[in-house]
């Protein structure tokens, strides 16, 4: 008898339970796209949560006569037929753009109306967000929104950490092995639940050859470079993907670089399987042109967007690929589907000359996105100016959609940034600055290590939860970039006490993080070699990068265009020293503004600390991350403060200048230390790109030097060595100090292969350096006196370019001096920036500067290419540079300013630092 009283004690709850919720109908037709339905049944999961009952009918089963929700796309005639018979018709008459939606509400029916199927879904998330906040639905409501930009999408890479054996840069197939989180469904719905619910519709995945991974070939069956098993799954999680994309209103991209073809069909051909310097070839491009074709044909829904840098070079090579090979595979695929339309394709600018490209191929296909990077591969500035601007203005003045690429960041790996003021001004720019209407948004760090974070924790974090602070920031102003900067702070301060639960707290926290915002970015325009991510801002610096960046090729336009007009640290001290005035951003100010950054960013944090009552983990990684932007703030100023000093004894002579210096170095080392402390336990790495591409501070071979911990004896060991150098310095009678005697690089013989009579000479003062030129070498470094050097054609060299071909018994070095100068008669020295496969023979940094003067001709720097016995070629592009001879591979060579310059200039100062 108890247990029948007590069940029926509880049946009577769960009763009076039910008929306390309040009744709501949920409406769509059915005609409802699967957005539609996507959007509704999300509004449903948000009603349930917060207690009401909810009924789900179809229109013609609709009484309207209780609390209902309407919801449906503008170009349903069953909705458009209710709304024209119903007193919503006058309400309901704006006419949003591409996925807009209208709201209109009485007392009892809230109506959902979207321009299209994504505004009918976007339209029911913003009824569930504002019930979520506020706990009840508004039959109030009325309103009508879309977004600016008409594409917001994010990147993710397929991409590792390092190169897979045997393989190149950007060559990862599609396996378990490769990708396991490709494979995981549960991860994908979150994702793209993360950006549905951010309102992004768009969606990158970046590779160098995803063909092979993808599709099959009855011309080629051999170039697959999966097993059967592993495209099988390919197959079906691209397509599980896309479905699943579709009905969230996200547009699948697949990106690829030109020209790269798989290590089966390379070896097949015996060819490799990416050379930026070879020809295009018949072969290549029927390839490729099928490839494509195929893709689209297999996934009709998905996009593409084309590299056509860095596996490739030359303007008449870009727009040959595009229009011939590129193109013509997207039509036949189209064909073989039997549609006449043009959905888009996508042009990166990078490494290309894209307005002439797309001039070119306009009239052939009309449907053509632009991109193009925001402020290279980092986050530097709200105010972009410059050559790099003005790319993005020829391409967005077009009229075409043109994308802004927020890629890399590679000075923001690995801490936490969320500045939405920072990002606020970002978006603003790059509507005002560089007219986009579209943004393809990179993860905030990591991008080589997709999903996981850097964090040390016992199971990785994964960046989708870490950062969400980051797509949200974007995402929003992607949508709307003009909002009121106080609602914006109160916004963002509730955000973040609704996630820390700490109360009043939030604004606090948006503090830390928008000082914090600064820091990065200030440090980098101003004192950085790069923004790409060949250097890795978060590592510091070296004193010897700061006092001759050059030495260290500053990427041309870098400067120019990745910030505020402003000067860099030897501009600012000649003109202090020449008390002439200065101009924008100062080194000295810079400094200044991040420590002061800094100290408030950490004041913020602390007095946030004690109201947070949840995510206690995260907000201490934060706390954490923020007192490490502190260390690094002062670490750098510091740092700063030294060099500037030793830059003004390169004017002065004064030695009292040098031992200025030494103090600020000690302290710039002590606060690295603190960093050190700071992150020896909390992260696994700095920079998730751990090949030998990254070159600043040093060099990343082999996956060294990506921890502060391994860094801090190279600034330990710089600091010692400034202090010798300084005590050598002041025990010398004249102030100088004797160099020690350098010697001339060992020289080998190589036998030509080519069938090419190679006229030789030695190189020695006097002596002409090009058949068809009369300059002659004035002055020659002693290291390369005496190399047998190749005399060759100048003209030759500019019309055709060079080709080497050479079997050596032994490892050699050649000898290569290229011309300091961005005339386009020279050949570019190798650049990271536009050839990631760039420093695989170690050619990437000047081992001798300043190392030849030669009648009429720019100053020469010295590369050397390594090779290892057998028969080898090398292509350099088109422009003069000069062969200057083999040496013996196995003998080390240190880098040296050779010092020949102008009488009126002045000797390089970084030797201090050695």
């Amino acid at each position: 008898m108890k247990a029948h009283s007590l069940i029926a004690i509880l049946f009577s709850i769960l009763l009076y339970s039910c008929a306390q919720q309040e009744s709501i109908t949920v409406v769509t037709t059915g005609n409802a796209s699967a957005r539609t339905l996507f959007g509704t049944d999300r509004l449903v999961k948000e009603l349930e949560d917060q207690g009401y009952q909810v009924n789900r009918k179809i229109i013609q089963e609709w009484e309207a006569d209780d609390k209902s929700i309407l919801i449906g796309e503008k170009d349903d005639p069953i909705l458009m037929d209710w709304i024209n018979n119903s007193n919503y018709s006058q309400a309901l008459s704006s006419e949003p753009s591409k996925e807009g939606f209208q709201i209109s509400s009485t007392d009892q029916t809230i109506v959902i109306l979207g321009s299209d199927a994504s505004g009918s879904l976007y339209g029911a998330l913003e009824v569930g967000d504002r019930l979520r906040q506020h706990g009840s639905l508004d039959f109030n409501l009325n309103l009508v929104d879309q977004p600016e930009m008409v594409l917001r999408g994010t990147a993710i890479g397929m991409q590792k950490t390092t190169y897979l054996p045997g393989r190149g840069v950007y060559e990862y197939p599609y396996t378990p092995e490769n990708f396991q989180w490709f494979y995981d469904k549960n991860l994908w719905i979150d994702y793209l639940d993360m950006l549905v619910e951010n309102r992004m519709n768009s969606l990158y995945l970046w590779n160098g050859h995803p063909f092979a991974s993808l599709v099959k070939l009855e011309d080629y069956p051999y170039a697959m470079e999966v097993s059967e098993e592993d495209f099988e799954k390919n197959q079906e999680m691209f397509h599980f993907l896309t479905e699943e994309a579709e009905k969230r209103g996200i547009w699948v991209i697949q990106m690829f670089y030109n020209i790269i073809v798989s290590k089966p069909f390379a070896d097949h051909h015996n060819i490799k399987s990416q050379d930026r310097s070879r020809p295009i070839t018949p072969l290549l491009a029927d390839y490729t042109q099928k490839s494509i074709a195929a893709f689209i044909e297999k996934y009709p829904n998905v996009g593409l967007l084309v590299a056509l840098g860095e596996a490739m070079q030359g303007e008449e090579n870009d727009i040959k690929w595009f229009t011939e090979t590129i193109i013509p595979g997207v039509k036949d695929g189209l064909k073989a589907l039997g549609r006449t339309d043009e959905p888009p394709i996508i042009l990166r600018a990078h490494d290309t000359n894209a307005p002439l490209v797309m001039e070119k191929a306009l009239p052939l296909y009309n449907n053509l996105y632009t991109t193009h990077k925001y402020n290279g591969e980092s986050l530097t500035t709200y105010e972009p100016r410059g050559p790099w601007s003005q790319i993005h203005r020829d391409l967005s003045s077009k009229g075409n959609i043109h994308i802004s690429n927020v890629h890399i960041l590679a000075n923001l790996e690995p801490f936490r940034y969320g500045s939405p003021d920072f990002i606020q001004k970002s978006v603003l720019a790059m509507h005002e600055v560089h007219g986009a209407n579209a943004l393809h948004l990179y993860p905030q760090a990591s991008y080589w290590d997709w999903p996981y974070t850097a964090d040390n924790t016992n199971e990785r974090l994964l960046q989708i939860d870490r950062d969400w602070i980051w797509y949200k920031a974007w995402a929003r102003y992607a949508w709307k970039s003009q909002r009121d900067r106080n609602e914006e702070i109160t916004y963002w301060s509730n955000k973040l006490s609704e996630v820390y639960d700490a109360g009043d707290a939030g604004h606090h926290i948006l503090d830390a993080y928008e000082e914090t915002g600064e820091i990065a970015p200030k440090l980098l325009r101003r004192f950085g070699i790069t923004e790409g991510n060949r250097q890795t801002l978060l590592l510091g610096m070296f004193g010897s990068q700061l006092v001759n960046p050059y030495k260290w090729r500053v990427y041309p336009g870098f400067y120019e265009s990745c910030g505020p007009v402003g000067e860099i640290l030897i501009e600012y001290v000649k003109k202090e020293w020449n008390n002439e005035p200065h101009e924008g951003e100062t080194p000295t100010q810079i400094i200044d503004e991040v420590v002061a950054h800094g100290r408030k960013a950490v004041e913020a944090i602390d007095q946030a600390a004690d109201k947070v009552n949840a995510n206690q983990e995260e907000f201490e990684r934060l706390k954490n991350d923020v007192y490490c932007y502190n260390a690094f703030a002062n670490f750098f100023s510091e740092k700063v403060k030294a060099s500037h000093m030793v830059l003004r004894h390169q004017y002065s002579g004064d030695l009292e200048d040098l031992e200025k210096a030494i103090p600020h170095l000690e302290k710039s080392v002590d606060h690295y230390k603190q960093l050190v402390d700071l992150t020896k336990d909390t992260y696994l790495y700095a920079n998730s790109m751990q090949t030998a591409q990254r070159r600043i501070p040093i060099g990343g071979d082999d996956g060294k030097h990506s921890t502060w911990i391994e860094m801090l004896p190279h600034y330990e060991k710089e600091l010692m060595k400034f202090k010798r150098n300084v005590d050598l310095l002041k025990s010398s009678e004249d102030g100088k100090i004797e160099r020690a005697d350098v010697s001339a690089w060992t020289t080998t013989k190589v036998e030509w292969l080519d069938n090419i009579s190679h006229s030789s000479f030695v190189l020695k003062e006097g002596q002409k350096v090009y058949t068809d030129e009369s300059g002659r070498i004035e002055q020659i470094a002693e290291e390369i006196k005496g190399l047998n050097a190749v005399l060759l054609s100048s003209e030759k060299q500019k019309s055709e370019g060079t080709t080497l071909k050479f079997a050596n018994q032994t490892p050699v070095k050649l000898v290569v001096g290229y011309f300091n100068s961005d005339q386009k008669e020279f050949s570019r020295a190798p650049d990271l920036e536009t050839n990631a496969a760039g420093n695989l023979r170690g050619e990437s940094e000047i081992k001798l500067a300043n190392a030849m003067k030669i009648e009429g001709m720019p100053r020469v720097n010295i590369h050397t290419y390594s090779f290892e016995p057998g028969n080898n070629e090398l292509i350099l592009g088109k422009g003069k540079v000069m062969i200057l001879g083999f040496i013996d591979g196995t003998q080390s060579i240190e880098y040296r300013d050779a010092g020949i310059i102008g009488k009126d200039e002045k000797e390089a100062i970084d030797w201090l630092f050695y």
